[in-house]
């Protein structure tokens, strides 16, 4: 053969094959009133074009896949697209797009994904063409009752509802009304976190909404919350979870229990259909975005509780509803036989510093950064974003220096819950990079422990009460870096706190295993409820101590929701499953505890007031307090030593007008006896503001001017056994 006539078979080769390319893409497939064309690979999920709607998936070893389309409400398939690998893959990611001449049209389908290829358990894999998946990337799902609706039979058996009936919807998120809405930008030294629960601060029937339990319920408390004087408020999870996933009843009752915490995420780009007051056409989107608009004009801002380190399709036995079937050993952690590795006690561990992973992750924070104008996260167990594929602690984890870094979240709070459930304890010692904050369970347990009388404390409870230079003062640490707390959702309340000694979580179902044990607590001589007078007496004297500290101490403050007015959860300190009155907020308290919620208030205003109290910088940085104890500039730090007092120099701080602060100095007494105090001379009088031993009404007082004159100097102050004693010296 010629060489012209090899060079002309070849051209004609070459030609067919990019005209059948050519063709497939403009394959128009007419399915039941649309039509079906190739589509792009970017961006992941559904997405709306001017034509009709995008999806694309991330399923690396997958051999087919399958589209399966449902009109809303309806059980019967309406259409299966059956995705050609040549025609509708990219690299790893499958694709199609369904053309309609009226687009808008589409939005009312549901739909599930099924895979097809290799099913190799001993590698990971568990593909099934038959099991419905979700779209990791869906941002609202249909067939999602009410709360807690146990109608439907659960893969595992059982009497929960299944998971799979969920549909994905297709949501757009581009229509929302937003007025101009932006972040807020409160400086974190500035804030004061309120960690609550979207269904439980609004269900109870004292809270006296319209909507309980829901987004728009929140919403209602805004004038509350407001008044106690909060900057923001910290969300427990809003992702789409399945509340009936818990297998468990009460063995007290017989009355099933559920997942009310919700860590355990379906969807992660969804709120919660059941926290919405009206779930139809994706109504959950909407009545967040309005959430987060009212407390943005209200001044609060919100933040989310975000769990990056499992998700619900737990361990072997559990079901397999998006990750599992798609790409298992892409999204999970698992070791040289196909089985999960559990960093997490919850069965599975995310592989967060997987390229694919990581980029899902970015993903989830920038939609709910932009699209949902949501201000900082919450990471739960984020020490598991600090290891690789097998476990190990990277020295710089990707994924952590991409959200450090990451320019959309310059401006958003990042918080770590530097621990996981493997031990890996990183307070202190996170790879932040600078920017992220930290919950400080040291401050937790040693502010307990002084309070509780422990010996030892003096020294590590001075660290707490200056920020926690100790941990936080390296060359980029500042105050801001610890998130301070006394109290939390795991664990005890405060109420509890000083009411009992060991945890009751007999109604969990679990023999009472679960729950921390060492929760450094006390109950003055009675466990649980009593009607002794005293008894009560010191125990509402305790919990004013706890937040006072809190209150005093340089970071940033974090309190529990209802903790101001003495919520009790009955001693359980793991109220994950209780989706009933040990759990709910009771508004009753509000009333019934006054004293409680207005000395909150007034030490948040105090705080407020006081810019000495917020310091941007740690004290060794340029000074501004000094110790002292039973004699002046003499602190006892001894073993036996259970009091302490110190002065700070409002000199060294200024209000945004320029003005230097007052002085304040506090002395702490944890002991059982009286304590004898030097309070120094300033050349100013003294006026004692803060005394948790005086009665209601004594014990603190809203204005310095109004609370009584001590004097310029005292060689002798006595305070009493287990209290407070906060002097100011104004400047004018």
């Amino acid at each position: 053969m010629s060489l012209s006539k090899i060079r002309s078979s070849l051209t004609a080769f070459y030609r067919r094959g990019i005209d059948e390319v050519e063709a497939l893409g403009r394959d128009h497939r007419a399915v039941s009133g649309f039509h079906v064309e190739r589509g792009t690979p970017l961006p992941l999920g559904p997405y709306g074009t001017n034509v009709g709607v995008n999806f694309a998936i991330y399923a690396s070893q997958a051999t087919r896949m399958y589209l399966e389309l449902y009109d809303e409400d309806e059980d019967d398939v309406k259409a299966v697209i059956d995705l050609d690998p040549r025609l509708n893959r990219t690299g790893d990611i499958w694709h199609v797009q369904i053309v309609h001449p009226e687009p808008e049209r589409l939005k009312s389908l549901r739909y599930v994904w099924k895979a097809d290829g290799p099913k190799d358990p001993s590698h990971g894999l568990f593909y099934d063409p038959e099991l419905p998946l979700l779209d990791p990337y869906a941002r609202a799902f249909g067939g999602v009752a009410a709360w807690g609706r146990p109608d439907l039979p659960h893969p595992n058996g059982g009497g929960g509802p299944a998971i799979n009936p969920r549909r994905c919807r297709i949501a757009s998120t581009r229509n929302f009304e937003w007025d101009g809405d932006c972040p807020l930008l409160t400086p974190l030294e500035d804030s004061i976190i309120y960690e609550l629960h979207v269904r439980g601060f609004t269900i109870h029937p004292s809270a006296n909404v319209q909507s309980p339990g829901t987004f728009m319920g929140l919403t209602e408390k805004i004038p509350y919350l407001l008044d106690l004087g909060v900057t923001a408020v910290e969300l427990m999870p809003v992702f789409e979870f399945d509340e009936n996933e818990n297998m468990r009843r009460n063995p007290r009752t017989g009355e099933p229990l559920l997942n009310f915490w919700g860590y355990s995420p379906i969807g992660f780009f969804s709120p919660n259909a059941s926290y919405a007051s009206v779930s139809a056409d994706a109504g959950a989107l909407d009545e967040f975005r309005e959430m987060v608009k009212k407390f943005h004009q209200a001044g609060l801002e919100v933040y989310l509780d975000v769990v990056f380190n499992h998700t619900a399709e737990g361990d072997e036995r559990g079901p397999a509803i998006s990750f599992r079937g798609l790409d298992n050993p892409t999204y999970y952690m698992l070791d040289g036989n196909g089985r999960y590795r559990n960093f997490s006690g919850c069965g599975n561990t995310f592989n967060c510093n997987h390229p694919v992973v990581r980029n899902f992750i970015m993903d989830v924070l920038h939609y709910w950064v932009a699209a949902m104008h949501v201000d900082g996260f919450r990471f739960d167990l984020a020490s598991i974003l600090g290891r690789d594929v097998n476990g190990e602690v990277l020295a710089n984890p990707p994924i952590l220096e991409m959200i450090s870094r990451d320019p959309v979240l310059a401006n958003t709070k990042l918080i770590a819950e530097a621990w996981d459930a493997a031990g890996l304890n990183q307070v202190g010692n996170f790879p932040s990079y600078g920017r992220w904050s930290e919950w400080n369970g040291y401050f937790r347990d040693d502010v307990r422990m002084f309070w509780r009388g422990d010996k030892g404390m003096v020294s590590r409870f001075a660290s707490r009460v200056c920020g926690s230079d100790d941990l936080y003062g390296g060359a980029s640490g500042k105050p801001r870096h610890t998130i301070n707390f006394v109290t939390a959702h795991d664990g005890f309340t405060l109420n509890d706190l000083v009411s009992y000694e060991r945890k009751h979580n007999e109604d969990n179902g679990e023999d009472n295993r679960d729950g921390e044990e060492h929760n450094h607590s006390m109950n003055f001589g009675v466990e649980g409820p009593t009607g002794d007078g005293e008894i009560n007496r010191r125990r509402r004297i305790q919990m004013k101590n706890l937040v006072a500290t809190l209150l005093l101490s340089q970071g940033v403050p974090m309190l529990l929701g209802g903790d101001e007015f003495s919520r009790t959860q009955r001693g359980n300190n793991n109220a994950y499953c209780q989706d009933n009155e040990i759990s709910w907020v009771d508004w009753k308290c509000l009333e019934a505890n006054a004293e409680m919620h207005r000395f909150f208030k007034l030490m948040i205003m105090f705080r407020r007031n006081h810019p000495v109290l917020r310091r941007e910088s740690f004290f060794s940085d340029g000074g501004g307090i000094t110790w002292h104890g039973e004699k002046e500039n003499v602190p006892d730090w001894s073993d036996e030593a259970q009091w302490l007092a110190f002065l700070l120099e409002g000199g060294k701080a200024q209000h945004p007008d320029g003005r230097p602060d007052d002085d304040i100095y506090v002395m702490m007494n944890a002991s059982r006896d009286w304590r004898h105090f030097v309070v120094p001379d300033r050349g100013r009088e003294w006026r004692k503001v803060v005394d948790t031993s005086r009665p209601s009404g004594e014990e603190i007082f809203e204005l310095t001017d109004k609370a009584p004159a001590v004097g310029h100097r005292h060689d002798r102050f006595a305070v009493e056994p287990q209290s407070v004693v906060v002097l100011v010296s104004p400047r004018s």
